[in-house]
């Protein structure tokens, strides 16, 4: 009599072909979610605008994109609409460090800004300012930007939180440059920087 050995082929269940498509699909995942936030924390990210102080270039619920990286190769200059961390004098009115702030460039370190008599003075010169919804109704400066800060307003100069109430921004609490809105559709483009 010859004994025959039946060998039973068991099925690793990681190995099915379900199981490892489930496997592969959480890696996609996995790795689609990993570059989503490296690009979110590094390259770019959406946001929101919550507050009048930029009318008539931005209203409230537009939704723009942030690039974080131009700022590693340049300074910000007159003109940029740039996102920021509140600095410590907003900090210091209720702000909180992840309530960001969105305003546009007005001088660099070294330049001299003015307001007088409803127009905005860049070293001496006034500054032609179509994007604003009205002239300023109040006085600021003269005051010279001090190194490693700008100075930034909102477009809607008398509805706007912004340098020339508590004073120069940080360099350092920039988070990037505002470059296109993408909500809504009627009103999807490039800011102009």
């Amino acid at each position: 009599m010859t004994s025959e050995k039946t060998e039973l082929k068991t099925t690793d269940p990681i190995e099915s072909s379900g199981w490892k498509q489930l496997r592969d699909n959480v890696q996609i995942l996995a790795i689609a979610l990993i570059l989503a936030l490296g690009i979110r924390a590094f390259v770019a990210e959406p946001r929101y605008i919550p507050s009048v102080s930029m009318v008539p270039t931005l209203e409230v619920g537009d939704r723009i994109v942030v690039e974080k990286l131009s700022y590693h190769w340049r300074s910000p200059t007159t003109g940029d609409i740039i996102v920021f961390d509140p600095p410590a004098a907003l900090q210091q009115y209720g702000y909180t460090k992840n309530q960001a702030f969105i305003k546009r460039v007005i001088a660099t370190e070294g330049q001299f800004v003015r307001i007088h008599n409803g127009q905005l003075y860049l070293n001496d010169e006034p500054l032609q300012e179509e994007y604003i919804a009205e002239p300023p109704d109040y006085e600021w400066g003269p005051q010279q930007v001090p190194k490693d800060t700008v100075f930034v307003m909102g477009d809607n100069r008398n509805n706007s939180n912004d340098s020339h109430v508590w004073g120069f921004l940080p360099k350092t609490n920039i988070i990037g440059r505002a470059v296109g809105r993408f909500w809504p559709v009627n009103r999807i483009g490039f800011l102009d920087n």
